[in-house]
């Protein structure tokens, strides 16, 4: 378990890094456009794969830190057995089959798309728009992990309790 944890960090890391590269690209590409008039549809297509990877990469991190939305109106006044509880619920019913279910379609999307040696259609765009949809299915299975981790810590906690 504690690998999946290892693991999240330092994904956690590479999209730390993604994101100070992507305030530098936006910075630079907003100074060529706004003081020198040139503009490039590659460095704007670059931009928003980095904003692809930092979301896609910070799910399971989002999830291991608790930092993702809920309702919380009846939650905070659960027992924290009942807490446990819901959590374990909403892993096995919610989470974990919805990302499978992500991994399973996206995976042909990502063939295809490697198949058809898809790029951009927008003249001067980025090739190889396989590698940013290949994040999908990646992240979702770094979200099974994470969660499969997080649900087994649930249920050790509930059954202490």
């Amino acid at each position: 378990m504690k690998f999946i944890d290892t693991l999240t960090k330092y994904t956690s890391y590479i999209t730390a890094l993604i994101m100070a590269l992507l305030v530098v690209l936006v910075v630079y590409d907003a100074t060529l456009r706004y003081l020198f008039s040139q503009g490039s549809t590659a460095l704007q297509e670059l931009q928003w794969h980095f904003f692809d990877v930092v979301i896609l990469l910070s799910i399971a991190y989002t999830l291991k830190h608790n930092a993702h939305v809920r309702v919380d109106i009846f939650y905070d006044n659960f027992s924290e057995k009942t807490q446990h509880l819901v959590n374990i619920f909403a892993y096995i019913f919610f989470i974990l089959p919805f990302a499978f279910l992500i991994i399973y379609i996206s995976l042909d999307f990502v063939v295809m798309s490697f198949a058809q040696h898809e790029s951009s259609s927008d003249p001067g765009g980025l090739p190889y728009r396989w590698i940013v949809k290949s994040l999908i299915p990646l992240s979702f299975g770094l979200l099974v992990l994470q969660a499969f981790k997080e649900l087994v810590s649930h249920v050790q906690k509930w059954r202490a309790l």
